[in-house]
Formats: C-alpha cells, structure tokens, sequence
C-alpha cells in the first residue's frame, strides 16, 4: 500500500499557533477561576461585616470562613505567579483577624 499523504513537516509556527491557543484556553480558565474566588472574598467578608453581634462562636466560624476564602484567592494568585498580595489585602480591606487564620485549620 502506498502512502500517499504529502510530507509536510509541522512548522514552528503551527505548534506556536496550536500551543498558544491552548494556553490561551487555560488563562482563560484560570481567570474565571480567580474572579469566582475573589466573589467568594467579598461574599464571606460582607457576611463577618454584617454580622449584629454574633455569639463568639459563630464570629469564629465566620472570621475562619473569610480566611479559608482568602487562602483560596491567595494560593489561586500564586498560580498565576502573583505572589504580592499587599494590594489585594487593602483592596478588600482584609482584616488583621482573618488574615491570622488564612491556611489555618478551624480548631
């Protein structure tokens, strides 16, 4: 059997080309996936400022929700190579209590 198929080799831009469609793919993805962490910040950070004097415990809880959404952002940010999180910390005007418990456990 005889192969006829032309012999083109694969170019450098065509893998380029191929390449840089999927990396654009995965920023994509990856944007969607810190835009929805970030929502998470603001929703558990409007939640612990609207609170009307909630009981200890349920501050608590609520101050380690805000950080383990905090962390998420945090470590989402990292992936992408952004690992100056000053601006983001006053952006949202984090609280020195929540960022005491990010990437901690809840006791």
């Amino acid at each position: 059997m005889v192969d006829d198929r032309p012999r083109v080799p694969v170019t450098q831009s065509a893998r380029e080309a191929s390449l840089s469609g999927l990396e654009r793919e995965l920023k994509g993805e990856q944007a969607v996936s810190l835009g929805r962490y970030g929502r998470e910040v603001e929703r558990t950070l409007a939640a612990l400022r609207g609170a009307d004097a909630p009981d200890p415990e349920t501050r608590q809880r609520m101050v380690q929700d805000a950080a383990n959404a905090v962390w998420r952002y945090f470590i989402q940010r990292e992936a992408l190579g952004l690992t100056n999180h000053d601006l983001v910390v006053k952006h949202y005007a984090i609280p020195g209590e929540v960022l005491a418990k990010v990437g901690s456990e809840a006791p």
